[in-house]
């Protein structure tokens, strides 16, 4: 089947290439120059595990192309996907503009039928502006072209991004035309082969079913992490806590690992976007306020160990960071704990010796070149001459490091832990003064 997608940012380039990959005859369209002369040569703009040689072995089948024509993706594909940005407004609202402007163009170039897709992670209604958009340009051509409009959210985990494609726990379908229904079963019908992951609903419900899935879990890390600051304060360990509720089958494991806050380019947008909408309508969602203002506290807390134990004045320490991206098997730092951390340590006249495995180019991109900032080789070069460690990112690499080393490297021997890696029973034997979230030290 031809397919078009436009954007080939994090969920425009895995759907391409996971729609390629099954043998469909993918066009990717994109504005930006740069990353279009980079995938052609089979270079990935993002970090994400696999992506690269699926990109790049579907170029050389030929079923994956890229181009800077709107004119020559509207062409080409019956699914017309738009997986375009739509960053937050400063009022938190999810901004439409690029959807909006993908719309118009679809119409300005159609010459018959289309089904356009809402990839995007788009407020409950978009679907309708879209259509609107669409009928608009139409009108001033005065051609009289069939199109549906399909809300098909992602559902696409940062680091296990071609996994949650390639095997979904569900594909959402919203539409109001049994035909268009018919037709995305057939396009995702190599991913429906076990048993039937369709969920076909009205459009509304599917646009609201992204935003409830990311404020369900946001959520739930929230509320992990209010019962974590009580934890320290009533002298009990949140890591006994969790695996106590996480055994209850209604509960799970997944989602309740207290920590110093969630990050990303989904959950902090997702929460504000659903809270704007409901506040749009005259609704108080206090529940999604709570989520977010719990979470923004969260990214303070590896901030105030540290202040535990240095006391209010820490100008002139340097401080080691391990991790930047805001989880592991990403090198995204959008709202990232770490650069909560960072911007607060520079505030207050410290230096950042940081490590991470993937997220550094994309850290200088952020910063830039700066003199209280040093990004390092190793997690071991981080450590030296450094006051101290703060783990923000919970890495692989940094589940058993070698403490006697690192203890060698700090001048103090402290860690300030984020993300619960290491035992505190452990860490007492092993001289290590240790800092960690909701376990009492």
């Amino acid at each position: 089947m031809k397919v078009t997608i436009y954007g080939s940012g994090y969920v425009g380039l895995v759907t391409g290439a996971c729609l390629a990959q099954v043998g469909n005859d993918v066009l990717c369209v994109d504005v930006d120059e740069r990353k279009i002369n980079m995938l052609l040569n089979g270079e990935i703009p993002i970090h994400e595990p696999g992506l690269d040689k699926m990109v790049q072995a579907n170029i050389a089948a030929g079923r994956l192309k890229f181009t800077l024509s709107a004119a020559e993706g509207v062409a080409h594909g019956l699914f017309q996907f738009i997986a375009v940005g739509t960053p937050p407004d400063e009022d938190g609202s999810a901004d439409l503009r690029y959807v909006l402007t993908v719309a118009r163009s679809i119409a300005q170039h159609m010459d018959g039928y289309r089904i356009v897709v809402d990839k995007s992670t788009v407020p409950v209604g978009t679907a309708d502006r879209v259509r609107a958009a669409m009928l608009e340009v139409l009108e001033q051509r005065a051609f009289n072209a069939e199109f549906d409009v399909v809300s098909n959210p992602e559902f696409l985990k940062e680091g296990a991004a071609l996994d949650d494609f390639m095997k979904p726990d569900r594909i959402v379908i919203g539409t109001d035309n049994p035909r268009t229904t018919e037709l995305m079963r057939e396009l995702y019908a190599p991913f429906n082969r076990n048993h039937d992951r369709l969920v076909v609903m009205d459009i509304r419900s599917a646009e609201l079913t992204k935003y409830a899935a990311n404020a369900m879990l946001a959520t739930k890390i929230s509320f992990m992490n209010e019962l974590a600051n009580m934890a320290e304060l009533l002298g009990a360990d949140i890591e006994k806590v969790r695996v106590g509720i996480g055994s209850d089958p209604r509960i799970g494991y997944h989602f309740i690992y207290p920590g110093c806050g969630y990050g990303g380019s989904c959950f902090p947008k997702d929460v504000q976007a659903l809270e704007r909408t409901a506040r749009e309508i005259g609704y108080n969602a206090e529940l999604l306020s709570a989520v977010e203002a719990v979470n923004y506290r969260q990214k303070d807390k590896p901030f105030e160990k540290l202040q535990k134990h240095y006391g209010t004045n820490l100008e002139g320490k340097t401080i080691a960071v391990w991790g930047l991206a805001f989880k592991p098997n990403t090198d995204d730092m959008r709202e990232a704990s770490s650069r909560t951390l960072m911007e607060t340590l520079w505030k207050q006249g410290c230096k950042v010796q940081a490590f991470d495995p993937v997220a550094m180019e994309e850290c200088t991109r952020i910063y830039g070149q700066r003199d209280d900032l040093k990004l390092c080789q190793t997690a071991e070069a981080a450590l030296e001459g450094a006051d101290c460690l703060v783990i923000v990112t919970e890495w692989q690499q940094f589940r058993s490091p070698d403490f006697e080393a690192l203890k060698s490297k700090l001048k103090d021997p402290v860690i300030v832990d984020g993300r619960n890696l290491y035992s505190p029973e452990q860490m007492v034997k092993k001289g290590i003064t240790y800092y960690a979230i909701g376990r009492g030290c």
